[in-house]
């Protein structure tokens, strides 16, 4: 079977859906999603790209038709509980350093889940240092280990050189699929993505 990457940032609303539908396609063809952290704002930066926050911004009828695609993508997959959040855009820099860290402990699925709940169905502020120690606590997760895992210089490092090799293979936003060398970009995509996944794997 092919190797099959997400590359997330739990700030992407769109990478969250994802992320929701994500275990019906594992289901379907028994492969599993190695989900990469990248910082989108370093994306953005790299690649001259801006949040749909900023370029859907004074532009008639196309934010109500980003609504609209939601509402279908929400009602398609079967998707419950998602509530778009009110200090979006957050500053996820520190909670994604938090995926570095926890990519590496036996806890990084509870703690993706978790930010991801804490973001987008408690639709909390996540930037916020007391919101987001509360949030681990809140979810069981070692807060402590977490926090400090989040200032070490090697995890810091280690989402930049995450952010910087995908920008090079081609991401420019987020939620980015890699099926093999096969880039596909947005929620709309998953079908496809599972496509290609029976195709290579066929």
């Amino acid at each position: 079977m092919p190797t099959v990457e997400f590359h997330f940032d739990f700030g992407s609303p769109n990478a969250y859906l994802a992320h929701l539908v994500i275990p019906q396609i594992e289901a379907r063809t028994g492969i599993r999603f190695d989900y990469i952290p990248v910082l989108l704002g370093g994306v953005f930066k790299a690649t001259n790209n801006v949040s749909p926050a900023i370029s859907l911004a004074g532009i008639k009828n196309k934010p109500e038709y980003s609504g609209i695609e939601t509402r279908r993508f929400l009602k398609a997959y079967g998707v419950e509980g998602y509530a778009p959040n009110p200090h979006f855009p957050v500053n996820t820099l520190q909670i994604m350093r938090g995926a570095v860290f926890a990519r590496n402990q036996d806890y990084f699925e509870d703690y993706v889940g978790a930010v991801y709940r804490h973001m987008w169905r408690e639709a909390k502020k996540m930037d916020d240092a007391e919101i987001i120690q509360a949030a681990f606590v809140a979810s069981q997760l070692p807060s402590e280990d977490i926090i400090a895992g989040m200032t070490d210089p090697a995890v810091k490092q280690r989402l930049i050189d995450n952010t910087a090799a995908s920008v090079a293979r081609g991401t420019f936003g987020s939620p980015t699929f890699y099926v093999g060398e096969e880039i596909f970009f947005g929620k709309d995509k998953l079908r496809d993505v599972e496509e290609e996944v029976m195709r290579q794997g066929g």
